[in-house]
């Protein structure tokens, strides 16, 4: 395990040092030019997840309606890997010159925990411009399942049954979540990590593994089909798609949260007057009726609001389940 995590924080090291030298060059110039923020050249969105998924479906669904209130073009670039490690890597050794930011999930959360020799201090290198949104993950099992209730799964695990879940993989957000419930719950039950929400749902509906914890936006549409049964979901409120299911808190763990998210970074030494102007325009996009219409279609509670309470969220993130990871000895896959 100890050469997988060297490996990942390898090829993370190595996309940050091939953009160094170039970004040096490119803040350079652009600070030396003169121009106003933002001129005529494009804006970089980096989705640090591959194309298809939900950070990619953020990224592109805000950079339409942004470009068009700052009157240029915004690029998505997907840089995937490493629980979106090597994209955060790469905007954090990108020029700070408003020119490229980072659409991150919540494994950014997880990550300085999990991968101890990231190239960049994820609380220091990487200021939020803004908290896009949250969004509950939801504990589900198979229709055929024996499980009609939460309060079935604890009854088995404490009765010595053999309870597994499956996750989207050793670290995910479900992984930490689903470690801290059963460690608060005395229950006992085996994790099964998969790679991407795909091969879960595939799973999971077949009921080849007998729980799954996933996002809304992979889950919901198994549970619309009548294929899969939710049974809870991990924020402190019930999910504005499934009312009628209860939370953790409900179920018996009260306190327990563990939202899924997604927020906009940036390089730091950033200007303060560009994260101010994008986190901005960023609030605007997400008070368009439309484009909240979209996030919420993938399953998110929008919220925007100021860079600092993005980085209060973030970092007390980070600070929960640094502590689960440490306590239970979670590796990367």
């Amino acid at each position: 395990m100890k050469l997988l995590i060297s490996r990942t924080a390898q090829a993370v090291a190595a996309v940050a040092l091939s953009v160094v030298s170039l970004g040096a060059m490119a803040q350079a110039a652009s600070t030396g030019s003169g121009q106003a923020w933002p001129a005529r050249q494009p804006i970089k969105f980096v989705a640090v997840f591959p194309p298809g998924g939900s950070v990619d479906q953020v990224a592109r669904i805000l950079a339409q309606p942004l470009s068009q209130q700052l009157g240029q073009n915004i690029v998505v670039e997907n840089k995937g890997g490493a629980s979106g490690s090597i994209g955060a890597a790469a905007v954090a050794a990108a020029p700070a010159d408003g020119y490229t930011f980072a659409v991150v999930f919540d494994t950014h959360g997880v990550n300085p925990a999990l991968i101890p020799s990231l190239p960049f201090d994820s609380k220091k290198d990487l200021p939020p411009v803004i908290l896009v949104g949250t969004s509950p993950m939801v504990l589900a099992t198979y229709a055929g399942s024996e499980y009609k209730t939460f309060a079935d799964v604890v009854a088995a695990a404490k009765a010595k049954k053999n309870v597994s879940y499956g996750s989207i993989g050793s670290g995910s957000l479900g992984h930490v979540a689903m470690t801290l419930l059963g460690k608060n719950g005395g229950i006992d039950w085996t994790h099964i990590p998969y790679k991407g929400g795909g091969p879960l749902m595939n799973d999971a509906v077949a009921g080849h593994v007998p729980l799954s914890i996933g996002s809304v936006f992979v889950t919901k549409p198994h549970i619309d089909s009548k294929r899969m049964r939710p049974l809870a979901v991990t924020t402190s409120a019930r999910a504005r798609e499934l009312p009628d299911v209860p939370t953790l808190a409900e179920s018996g763990y009260p306190g327990f949260e563990a939202p899924a998210w997604w927020a906009v970074l940036a390089p730091a030494k950033t200007p303060p007057e560009i994260l101010k102007r994008m986190n901005e325009e960023l609030n605007k996009t997400l008070k368009n009726p439309e484009i909240a219409k979209k996030l919420e279609a993938q399953g998110i509670d929008v919220l925007g609001g100021t860079p600092e309470a993005a980085r209060g969220f973030i970092e007390k993130q980070m600070d929960i389940w640094a502590k689960v990871v440490r306590d239970n000895g979670i590796k990367a896959d």
